[in-house]
């Protein structure tokens, strides 16, 4: 498996999304469906590492699954408004290590 970049991954979900005649779904369909999968997310962080287990017979799926599937949707809304996530993310990266840089402590070179 190769490593694939934030425009390698936009592209791949573009092609995908654009072989079918509905394609992107309009902007607040989408915000509506990364909250349903930020809340899919959620229930498996809870059932992990929180004090609601799920009940019995209830489907337990990976937190990499529902990162994933929470992910795709963002791609989606980002292609959908001409957003490059690599650019975006670039950009707030910046924006921490400035804002942030001294309300953490750093940890020392071994």
């Amino acid at each position: 498996m190769t490593n694939k970049t934030l425009l390698d991954l936009q592209d791949e979900v573009d092609t995908y999304i654009n072989g079918f005649e509905e394609g992107y779904f309009p902007p607040m369909e989408l915000l509506a469906r990364l909250t349903e999968e930020l809340g899919e997310l959620s229930r498996e962080v809870q059932h992990v590492y929180g004090m609601k287990k799920k009940k019995t017979g209830e489907a337990i799926r990976s937190l990499e699954e529902e990162t994933g599937d929470l992910f795709f949707v963002l791609v989606c809304f980002a292609n959908s408004q001409g957003i490059s996530l690599e650019k975006a993310l670039t950009s707030v990266v910046e924006k921490f290590k400035v804002r942030d840089a001294n309300r953490w402590t750093i940890k020392e070179e071994q």
